[in-house]
């Protein structure tokens, strides 16, 4: 079998607004083969550069399109393909939306080996862990305190026993952050498991202020509150406060997940899948966290694919925690693009049995939201 073609798909709603929504639109990555199998990926980075770095063309020896690169390669060798992107790519892919489009394209090359061999890709990978795993139900924040606290009570009813909240309006003033989390407990009740995602707003020590602030809410943990280079930061609030802090969906591979590990001292390593290097790299950064003692978890605020590529990975690994599944009302590419659609049940999403990635693209949505 040889690759003989890569796509890459953007996706987009006629109006996107302007909040941390990955769903609005999405980088589809297409492997087609001689035998016929397609598989698929995603990539959530900046959409237009991805697509660039996989249809580019020649340049030199270390940098070159990555579409060119693999077609006509064996979609079975995944190690060496990943190796080669890296090599060949390395002048501007080290970090960043060339490393996000290798990320893409491994995903697509592991959805066809298992749909060659009838296998899904947990199996290929050596998991089997789990038979469901628990997630949590990902929202933004409500404009206003009141607003969460309504979010929250819907989540509870919808029988999600975690639920995440992130982003605006936190950051704009201390009493607004409290109130945000203290109407975020109220809707949950005492029972449910409340994460915060505080999205980069403070610096060290307004974060140290905070979490001890919000641990008087019992938080299950509190996501990025810092930039993601800030690894001294990181860990002198790490060090600073008895609630979890998890950290890691801006990192791109092995290399920025060391430091942030080993200097920022996270409790919680958050690795997503279409951006971290694809499956091929995520099972040797779980692997470091486990070494580390450190639990893993999935980012995933974009569609299904990336859902069910995490579910693979999390029961792939020893170490997984929990599984991001995002909530939001409101409809977007999620519903539309696929012709599966995930729900939890009980708070708990099942491992896919199907062959691959065990999802399918619905093409009459590919056609109707494609814009390049």
């Amino acid at each position: 079998m040889k690759i003989t073609q890569v796509e890459a798909i953007y996706l987009r709603l006629p109006d996107v607004k302007n909040q941390c929504d990955s769903g609005q639109d999405a980088l589809i990555v297409k492997v087609h083969t001689d035998a016929g199998i397609t598989g698929i990926g995603e990539v959530d980075s900046n959409p237009l550069a991805v697509k660039g770095a996989i249809d580019a063309p020649y340049s030199h020896s270390i940098s070159t399109g990555l579409g060119q690169l693999v077609t006509g390669e064996d979609p079975f060798e995944t190690e060496r393909i990943w190796c080669k992107m890296y090599d060949r790519a390395i002048y501007g892919g080290r970090f960043g939306a060339v490393f996000h489009a290798m990320s893409g394209i491994d995903m697509a090359l592991w959805d066809i080996k298992g749909k060659a061999l009838g296998m899904p890709v947990w199996k290929l990978l050596g998991g089997g862990f789990h038979k469901k795993i628990r997630c949590y139900a990902s929202s933004l924040f409500g404009e206003t305190p009141k607003k969460t606290r309504d979010i929250a009570r819907r989540r509870v009813d919808d029988g999600f026993t975690a639920v995440k909240f992130g982003w605006h309006p936190m950051g704009q003033d201390e009493k607004t952050d409290i109130a945000l989390v203290r109407e975020a407990r109220k809707g949950l009740g005492s029972e449910v498991d409340l994460l915060i995602d505080a999205g980069l707003v403070w610096d060290a020590k307004t974060a140290i202020q905070r979490a001890r602030a919000f641990a008087d809410y019992n938080i299950f943990w509190l996501e990025e509150p810092l930039r993601p280079d800030d690894y001294d930061g990181y860990r002198k609030l790490s060090e600073a406060t008895h609630v979890r802090i998890a950290a890691g969906e801006e990192e791109s591979g092995r290399a920025t997940f060391l430091q942030l590990m080993d200097r920022g001292r996270p409790d919680v390593v958050q690795v997503d899948l279409t951006r971290c290097g694809g499956f091929t790299e995520a099972m040797k950064i779980a692997s470091l966290a486990h070494d580390r003692g450190l639990p893993v978890a999935n980012h995933g605020f974009t569609t299904y694919i990336n859902v069910m590529a995490a579910l693979h990975w999390l029961n792939s690994v020893p170490n997984a925690l929990i599984c991001e599944f995002v909530a939001e009302d409101e409809t977007n590419l999620r519903e539309a693009l696929t012709k599966q659609r995930l729900r939890a049940k009980d708070g708990y999403l099942a491992i896919p049995e199907e062959p691959g990635l065990g999802i399918e693209l619905n093409e009459d949505a590919v056609s109707r939201y494609r814009v390049a």
